[in-house]
């Protein structure tokens, strides 16, 4: 007896693959810590459900979301809102939140300083470059009284909206990611709780002060607005809002890292 073709394909194809489905791949953008290891924890199961987590990282801020804008990822995690909203409008792209996850708490740091207290008049700090996070420091510096600013709720606030600094402190804007490697080199440092995590640093035991857990800073899975009810993208959505992601970061970080869920 001689068998169709299409039944000849379907026996093939049995025998290879016995019922399973075919896994689809979606890459991730994301920081190494947290971000990375947070997907890693989900990846198994994903690919219980037939999708394959390819997680590229990156270590700057930028190509993230023009990777994402321009198909090279189907979806990023790494950034909070106000960096997202300040990017899509600067850069015109069609990208947005899918899902919040964690908050990663920016912090104050010093290897001369034990507390804010101690600072000098006409000391040096150093804080991230990018408009969003820069505003993010100074608001926390403001929140921790060591300078004022004109509008404590504006989140892209500059060095211009400074009123009072009282100990004539000089602010020096560095790249987000250079900031740890330039601790040595300035008094005071704010860095990103991601970078200082992978620096080695612990924003809970070594910073002189941490951004608060009502920080409107958090981390979001962003995809390009054609996909935004795509179901992987949900199930990857799904899986990061799990207990089982809330139980990791809860063991591992210790409080540096905040789940949002």
């Amino acid at each position: 007896m001689k068998l169709s073709k299409t039944l000849l394909t379907s026996v093939l194809t049995f025998a290879l693959f016995g019922n399973s489905t075919f896994s689809k791949t979606l890459k991730v953008g994301a920081s190494p810590v947290p971000h990375g290891e947070i997907l890693e924890v989900v990846k198994p199961e994903l690919a219980k459900k037939g999708i394959d987590l390819e997680i590229i990282e990156f270590n700057e801020y930028v190509t993230p979301n023009l990777a994402l804008a321009d198909k090279s990822l189907d979806a990023n995690f790494f950034q909070h809102i106000p960096y997202l909203e300040k990017f899509r409008e600067e850069r015109n792209l069609k990208i947005s939140s899918v899902g919040d996850v964690i908050i990663s708490p920016i912090a104050i740091y010093s290897n001369k300083y034990k507390s804010l207290e101690e600072i000098q008049k006409g000391d040096t700090i150093a804080i991230p470059s990018d408009p969003s996070n820069g505003g993010r420091a100074l608001l926390l510096l403001h929140n921790s009284g060591v300078i004022t600013l004109k509008d404590p709720t504006d989140l892209y606030v500059t060095e211009f909206d400074i009123v009072k600094n009282p100990k004539k402190l000089k602010f020096k804007s560095i790249e987000a990611p250079q900031l740890p490697r330039v601790l040595n080199d300035v008094d005071v440092a704010v860095i990103n709780g991601n970078y200082a995590l992978q620096a080695g640093i612990s924003p809970t035991k070594d910073a002189i002060k941490i951004e608060g857990k009502d920080s409107p800073y958090v981390n979001v899975v962003v995809v390009r607005d054609e996909n935004i009810n795509d179901p992987d993208v949900k199930e990857l959505v799904n899986e990061l809002q799990s207990e089982k992601v809330k139980k990791f970061v809860d063991e591992k970080y210790q409080g540096s890292i905040i789940t949002t869920f």
